[in-house]
């Protein structure tokens, strides 16, 4: 039977390198899907097969009961509740690894590491790393989901002294670490969780709602080293690959989209990147005059161009607009214009939120293009078509330097010939600053909810 399992551990990790490979693109994601849940299905089997289960009637239940609700929350979740979903998620494996932890420490015998008081040292290491960074995952992310739920605001939360009070928490944490391995004490475990609880609070409130979908990203990669450290605890080898696998890779996403942004990866750990400026820059609250136009007016613009670049974001998403857009899209490329799609790498509350919606409206993989693939056609282009994003498309990121995006590289679409705007209202984008390209001379706002609007557009292009 332990052959078996190895085998089968082994088959379930290539699973899981698979699903990677396969999420890696949009048109293999819904292959890497597969991948992925065949190597759960096999690895959750292979657990339960195992020597060591000998109660299944304490382990049943969870299963179930976790399984009704995973169900039911996968088939009434709204696309744009992804994110927070999620961060959700993330909190969950983050508190799967502090229990564990908990348990494995205080009754050690269960687990082949010792007995209580007499732990092995390597396996004290192991765990309390594995409790502080599933401590760190699940606060962290319980901040993460309110924010992006609306529960708190979005803005950053900043306070005097806040990296050195983090680093000091960083420290005192090493050092409980230490006490831990010598003295094996319950209190200074517990006092790991605590501490760690509360860094995890401090990293990520001030970081603010423009650079979420990196936290998210970073989120994911703490959730898949506290599950590697929980692993060694258990000695169970597939969590190690597992959850190696996930930190790796999304170490790896938060660095691109670091890079992407004009980020620090370094401060992205520390959190609170961004911060300091945010506090200070709210953006201007003078009253403007804008350009106001129609849905005709924009049907009759788009259809008399020879390009149209369309840019998604988070509006898109709250709207559900992305199977009218498609449609409107479609209209437009049979008038013989020249159709693209333009994807900042954080446009929406997560990495790949835009793809996953296009996908989901069918939009052809060929005619979506990341940030620096596009961003030189803007300047040829008769028409940039905004629907929804609003930060990553604000000049001020590049203009002004007390802005709390500034440095972050947008989408150039101020160079199109004419840009219609589709937004609710004149109100800022979600890092609270207001949007300079709403007052351009070639800037045509159309006001209303963004699947109303292409419809309506729709309507005229017939």
């Amino acid at each position: 039977m332990a052959s078996f399992a190895v085998l089968a551990y082994l088959v379930s990790s290539v699973c899981f390198i698979l699903a990677l490979r396969g999420l890696s693109s949009p048109e293999t994601a819904r292959q890497g899907n597969i991948f992925g849940i065949a190597g759960m299905a096999i690895a959750i089997v292979t657990t339960l097969a195992l020597a060591d289960v000998v109660n299944y009637l304490a382990i049943l239940p969870g299963v179930v009961v976790g399984g009704a609700v995973g169900t039911v929350i996968a088939m009434r979740i709204q696309m744009t509740a992804l994110p927070q979903l999620v961060a959700a998620f993330h909190s969950l494996v983050g508190l799967a690894a502090v229990f564990v932890a908990a348990a494995a420490f205080f009754n050690p015998a269960a687990y082949g590491i010792g007995e209580y008081g007499a732990i092995k040292i390597g396996s004290l290491i192991e765990m309390s790393i594995g409790v502080a960074i599933g401590a760190i995952t699940f606060s962290g992310s319980v901040i993460a989901f309110a924010k992006l739920q609306g529960i708190m605001s979005g803005k950053p939360l900043v306070f005097p002294y806040q990296h050195p009070l983090n680093a000091l928490l960083g420290l005192v944490t090493v050092a409980l670490v230490v006490a831990l391995c010598t003295g094996q004490s319950p209190v200074v475990f517990w006092a790991i969780v605590v501490i760690a609880l509360a860094l995890g609070f401090l990293l990520i409130l001030p970081i603010g709602g423009a650079d979420m979908p990196v936290v998210v990203s970073m989120l994911n990669s703490y959730s898949g080293w506290a599950a590697a450290g929980i692993g060694f605890t258990l000695q169970n080898n597939l969590l190690i690959i597992t959850g190696a696998l996930v930190g790796a890779s999304g170490a790896i996403l938060s660095y691109i989209m670091c890079k992407g942004m004009n980020r620090s990866i370094i401060n992205v750990i520390l959190g609170g990147f961004g911060g300091e400026t945010a506090a200070v820059a709210a953006g201007s609250g003078e009253e403007k005059p804008v350009k106001q136009g129609s849905a005709d007016d924009a049907a009759f613009i788009m259809q008399n161009a020879q390009s149209v670049i369309i840019v998604p974001g988070y509006g898109m998403a709250v709207a559900q607009a992305q199977h009218a857009l498609r449609e409107m899209s479609d209209l437009l490329k049979g008038e013989g214009v020249d159709v693209k799609y333009a994807i900042h790498p954080v446009a929406g509350r997560m990495p790949g939120h835009m793809n996953v919606l296009l996908a989901e409206a069918n939009v052809p993989y060929d005619e979506v293009f990341e940030l620096d693939d596009i961003n030189r056609d803007f300047g040829t282009a008769d028409v940039a078509f905004v629907i929804g994003a609003n930060d990553v498309t604000n000049p001020a990121a590049k203009t002004d330097p007390a802005s709390p995006i500034f440095g972050m590289p947008i989408l150039d679409v101020d160079k199109a010939k004419t840009v219609l705007f589709v937004k609710r209202s004149m109100a800022s984008g979600y890092a609270g600053v207001q949007n300079e390209l709403f007052f351009r001379d070639n800037t045509m706002m159309l006001f209303g909810d963004a699947k109303k609007v292409c419809e309506e557009i729709v309507k005229a292009l017939d």
